[in-house]
C-alpha cells in the first residue's frame, strides 16, 4: 500500500486526484498507475484501469488470475468491474468511499454472486493515511 500511496502522490503532484494502485504477481510490483483522466482527458483513466492496462501489458495477458490490486481509494464500479473481468484474485484498498465505492460501501460488485468472478477484498489499510491525502488535496482546491 505504501507504494501505492507513493502512486497517489505521483497523481497530486500533476494536478490529479491523488489515487494511486499498484498490482503484484507472484510477490512482485508488475504494474503500477496513478489517476490521469483530466491529463489524457479521460474517463477512464482512473489509477486501477491504468495498472490493469499495465500489468497485462507486463505479464502478456488480459486474465490476471493469481494477482493483488492494492488501490489507495475503494473502487468505483467501472474499475471493480474491469478488476472482475481481469480475474483479479485478491482487492486490497486505503480509504473507503461512501459515495461510488464498488467493493462494500455502495455496492459490492467484487463479491456479488450474480458475476462469473468474486475476489477477496480486504478495506481500511492505511485508511487514515490514505483519506488524509485525498482530503488535503480537496482542502487545498476549495
Amino acid at each position: 500500500m505504501r507504494q501505492a500511496l507513493d502512486q497517489a502522490r505521483q497523481a497530486a503532484a500533476v494536478g490529479e486526484v491523488p489515487v494511486g494502485c499498484v498490482i503484484v504477481s507472484e510477490g512482485r510490483v508488475v504494474a503500477a498507475g496513478f489517476n490521469r483522466p483530466i491529463s489524457r482527458h479521460d474517463p477512464t483513466a482512473h489509477a486501477e484501469i491504468e495498472a490493469l492496462r499495465a500489468a497485462g501489458d507486463a505479464l502478456g495477458n488480459y486474465r490476471l488470475g493469481g494477482c493483488t490490486l492494492y488501490v489507495t481509494l475503494e473502487p468505483c464500479a467501472m474499475c471493480t468491474g474491469a478488476m472482475v473481468h481481469a480475474r483479479i484474485t485478491r482487492l486490497v484498498y486505503g480509504a473507503a468511499d461512501p459515495k461510488a465505492g464498488a467493493a462494500g460501501s455502495v455496492f459490492d460488485l467484487a463479491r456479488a454472486a450474480a458475476l462469473n468472478h468474486r475476489m477477496d477484498v480486504s478495506g481500511g489499510v492505511l485508511a487514515a493515511e490514505c483519506r488524509e491525502l485525498l482530503q488535503g488535496f480537496f482542502r487545498e482546491r476549495r
